[in-house]
């Protein structure tokens, strides 16, 4: 049975979105959930930057650990193969040496964790993030660190679902924020996806009562 896959940035949710969000099969989330409220509140997936130091901060943490949607969330993902970051070091401390720890991994913390509170742990693999770097060079992004944590999970759902008939579709994706991700290409790159009919924006309340309509 075809499933809808939510995928839910921390950017700005279209109003009215809560209930639709609420209504899908999957709901993936990021990091502190800070979509949840006009976001809706279901959580399923909690896609982690399992690195650096919002890594250090969420693994530390006994106030993420007990965030409610953290709880009720059946998976955790850590979004960056260690094996990947651990090849990248070099370049990334050659080119942005301000970001020494950068590449310091924690994704052995957050499957501790998943364990522990009987969550399913994944690590993204490193050819998902590969495969989207050849992506997003159609758009000649500036040079970049890596692709942002909402878009290798976007990948990762696509290829997921990719043999299936499932409904792939996003909100609180506003393409911005750290200047070394390659935000302007991914923002082209979901339009394409887009377009071809691989992924719904959810960017327009008229959206919601003709698809419960359906």
């Amino acid at each position: 049975m075809a499933r809808r896959i939510m995928i839910v940035g921390n950017g700005e949710i279209p109003r009215g979105a809560a209930d639709f969000i609420d209504l899908s099969d999957v709901v993936i989330r990021f990091n502190d959930c800070r979509s949840v409220g006009s976001g809706g509140n279901r959580t399923d997936i909690v896609a982690v930057c399992n690195t650096g130091r919002p890594g250090k901060a969420m693994t530390e943490s006994a106030e993420w650990r007990n965030n409610d949607s953290v709880k009720q969330a059946s998976a955790i993902w850590s979004v960056r193969d260690p094996a990947k970051f651990s090849d990248m070091e070099p370049e990334i401390l050659k080119n942005w040496p301000e970001l020494a720890d950068f590449c310091a991994d924690y994704s052995a913390g957050f499957a501790a964790f998943a364990e522990e509170a009987g969550k399913a742990h994944i690590v993204i693999p490193r050819t998902v993030h590969e495969r989207l770097d050849a992506a997003l060079q159609a758009y000649l992004p500036e040079p970049y660190v890596c692709p942002s944590s909402g878009m290798v999970a976007i990948a990762h759902v696509l290829e997921e679902s990719r043999t299936s008939d499932d409904e792939v579709a996003i909100a609180g994706f506003g393409h911005e924020g750290w200047s070394l991700h390659p935000f302007a290409a991914e923002r082209q790159l979901v339009d394409a996806l887009t377009r071809e009919g691989r992924l719904i924006r959810i960017s327009d309340t008229s959206i919601f009562s003709a698809s419960e309509g359906a």
